[in-house]
């Protein structure tokens, strides 16, 4: 006879695991999900030129944006729980950005643009950027240029990461990456930051005697995915955050090369470059594709939500939204020399909260909340060639759908720079050292001289942004020691800004800012329009 009494204890909740089953089959399934699409296998990648077996240690590839199909419209956005949505949500109603208080900050202008250049000058310098490291034991002679700058946590060794483009034959791209530090001269107008030291003999004779910032390690050659990925040091350093126990530090959204592309697939360019991601503070990922359009073009803004793996949803910019971009005609600018720009994306993007880190009553909400940008208006030369990027801010807001807000009514210089187009006395005119120059110059100059000699020359041929970041070791908030990793894309008015400058295709420099200089004076965008409504509902009849 066969004695199994321990296996009744199992008999009861065996029976409750199958009634609940047959219960779970039974129930309808509601409409609004999604069905399951079963993809077949991705195609091969496309898009890299580097044959993959030439790599010394290939990494896995992520392209499936081939076979990707788009989940409905609805799953597109998550609304936070303080937003409040219409019951409506195609409602007409009217939105502009200059009735809204908590944007005040961004339409206040405190200087005067160049009467001849039209650009606002900026008393911060720009400084530069040294990937020579310590002790090297032989002469540099690569050139870097184009640098991306990352601060790093409050608790790292170093303060920055420097990504930079090495200057090559043209036939292929190569970049390095850096750990670096920034120094200052003691007893000049650049006061030390918190954490910094004073700039040694060897640093002067490579930054300059305005100090700079230095790289304290060895460059090498990557490619740039996951920088974990690529710099095991990164992943150590994230993992050991001294304010929480964490297990191998943030998720790594991206630990493969991965393609980004745009869907659907004809609205692809043969050509694609500058995209810009944003990142909201619940983890959503989006890409910034296309600035408003300019003129009658025919691509207007876009942007898309990531959904991972490097699929993306169809374009979601609001179609209410009116184009906020501006260029002037001849007849109503007649200086030459501001005509002709082109728009187009050049950094990434920064969280900013439009209230004073300092100020205990500061508080982010999704009302004051936003995302900022450089872009650039680019203009030619004779022959077709850059002559001058403009440097403009974009802002636009952090709740779908993501209105644009403003734009620098004015192009920004920094206190050194200079932009082509204009004589060196004009593009100085704003300065008033070098007015007491010009002024006895003239004095000595023969009657018809047209340009006076002797007073401040052009810096550069021309100057572009290529990446923004938060400085190293920000003030902590109260109860906090500092930012958290997944905190240093997000800050406030009174926080510094480091701007990644290339100079001529052939160098690098650096410039701090705070944050309320950089988008403190914008001209406001016009928003959502009923006029737009009904020019879309004709066309659609």
């Amino acid at each position: 006879m066969i004695y199994l009494p321990p296996l009744r204890r199992f008999l009861l909740p065996a029976l409750v695991f199958v009634t609940l089953v047959i219960l779970y089959r039974g129930l309808p399934i509601p409409d609004t999900l999604p069905n399951l699409i079963l993809h077949p296998p991705p195609e091969p990648p496309q898009g890299i030129h580097v044959p993959i077996t030439a790599l010394q240690n290939p990494l896995p590839l992520a392209n499936v944006s081939h076979n990707h199909v788009s989940p409905p419209n609805h799953f597109f956005y998550n609304y936070d729980d303080q937003v409040k949505i219409p019951a409506n949500k195609t409602a007409s109603a009217l939105w502009q950005p200059l009735l809204d208080p908590n944007l005040t900050p961004l339409f206040q202008c405190t200087g005067k643009a160049n009467q001849y250049t039209g650009h606002i000058r900026i008393s911060n310098i720009v400084q530069n950027i040294s990937q020579v490291p310590l002790e090297a034991t032989k002469q540099e002679t690569r050139i870097f240029w184009n640098p991306t700058i990352i601060a790093l946590p409050y608790w790292s060794k170093n303060q920055y990461l420097v990504v930079s483009r090495i200057v090559t034959d043209g036939n292929h791209q190569e970049n390095v990456l850096c750990e670096a530090n920034i120094c200052y001269v003691p007893g000049s107008s650049e006061k030390p930051r918190p954490g910094e030291k004073a700039c040694t003999p060897e640093d002067l004779k490579l930054v300059g005697p305005a100090g700079g910032m230095r790289s304290r390690y060895a460059c090498f050659g990557l490619w740039i995915v996951d920088l974990r990925t690529l710099y095991p040091p990164l992943q150590t350093l994230l993992s050991s955050s001294p304010a929480h126990f964490t297990l191998g530090g943030p998720l790594k959204s991206y630990p493969a090369l991965t393609e980004l592309t745009r869907n659907p697939a004809d609205t692809r360019a043969p050509i694609e470059k500058n995209w810009m991601l944003f990142f909201r503070s619940n983890g959503e990922s989006y890409i910034h594709y296309d600035l408003p359009p300019i003129n009658g073009a025919q691509r207007g803004r876009t942007f898309a939500k990531l959904l991972g793996n490097g699929l993306t949803t169809t374009n979601l910019t609001d179609p209410l939204e009116s184009p906020c971009l501006q260029e002037p005609t001849e007849q109503e600018e007649r200086d030459k020399a501001k005509l002709g720009g082109r728009w187009h994306q050049t950094t990434n993007a920064l969280r900013l909260v439009l209230c004073y880190r300092s100020d205990p009553a500061c508080k982010a909400t999704s009302e004051n909340t936003v995302f900022f940008a450089v872009i650039h208006r680019k203009f030619p030369n004779a022959l077709r060639l850059p002559l001058r990027y403009e440097r403009f801010f974009m802002v636009w807001s952090a709740m779908p759908p993501f209105g644009m807000l403003g734009v620098s009514k004015f192009p920004i210089l920094m206190a050194n720079e200079t932009a082509r187009g204009w004589s060196e006395s004009q593009n100085w005119d704003d300065d008033p050292g070098n007015a007491a120059i010009v002024a006895a110059t003239r004095e000595n100059s023969p009657m018809n001289s047209t340009e006076p000699y002797d007073g401040k020359h052009y810096w550069a041929y021309f100057t572009y942004t290529v990446s923004i970041s938060y400085a190293w070791s920000r003030e902590p908030r109260p109860g906090s020691k500092g930012d958290e990793s997944e905190d240093m894309h997000a800050g406030y008015l009174d926080d510094e800004v480091v701007l990644g400058i290339g100079v001529d295709d052939a160098g690098q420099v650096y410039s701090r800012v705070k944050a309320d200089e950089l988008v403190g004076c914008l001209r406001a965008c016009p928003g959502r329009t009923e006029r737009r409504q009904r020019r879309e509902s004709i066309r659609d009849l």
